[in-house]
């Protein structure tokens, strides 16, 4: 990973919908050495894809919620098939500590919380928070 990969990376966080040749001129090389050192980066598995960014919000999701699971003795496996199936789980983790999932989710409304949650308690203990904003919005891998 050199200076110039960097910087490409950067562009390209920035904005995954900028051309090859304008990533060059930002970066001061031409638009096909861009190309191929994309390329290099996707076929390393540097760069795993490109993304539209959606707003829950605009689609109809008035609420995100953070949920922790402290999963019962023989749960934790099941649950980890059975999350891949929500709709509503936009990230989930499976961590150290007390608890060993960490859900953040978006739903409609209050009673599709409600629903959500009697979904879970099969598997274990669970805590709400709800977000009420979003503090620090950045990538957290810096290429520079």
């Amino acid at each position: 990973m050199d200076t110039l990969n960097k910087k490409i990376l950067k562009q390209l966080q920035a904005n995954a919908r900028l051309s090859h040749v304008e990533i060059g001129r930002q970066v001061g090389i031409s638009s096909p050495a861009v190309t191929e050192r994309v390329r290099k980066m996707e076929d390393a598995g540097i760069i795993k894809g490109y993304r539209a960014e959606v707003s829950p919000f605009d689609c109809g999701y008035q609420l995100k919620a953070i949920i922790t699971l402290r999963a019962f003795m023989g749960k934790l496996k099941p649950f980890l098939e059975k999350v891949k199936t929500f709709d509503e789980v936009v990230n989930c983790y499976r961590i150290t500590g007390n608890e060993n999932i960490v859900l953040e989710v978006v739903l409609a409304h209050q009673k599709h919380l409600e629903h959500f949650i009697d979904q879970l308690i099969v598997y274990g203990e669970t805590k709400t928070q709800i977000v009420l904003s979003k503090v620090v919005d950045n990538n957290p891998i810096k290429p520079v």
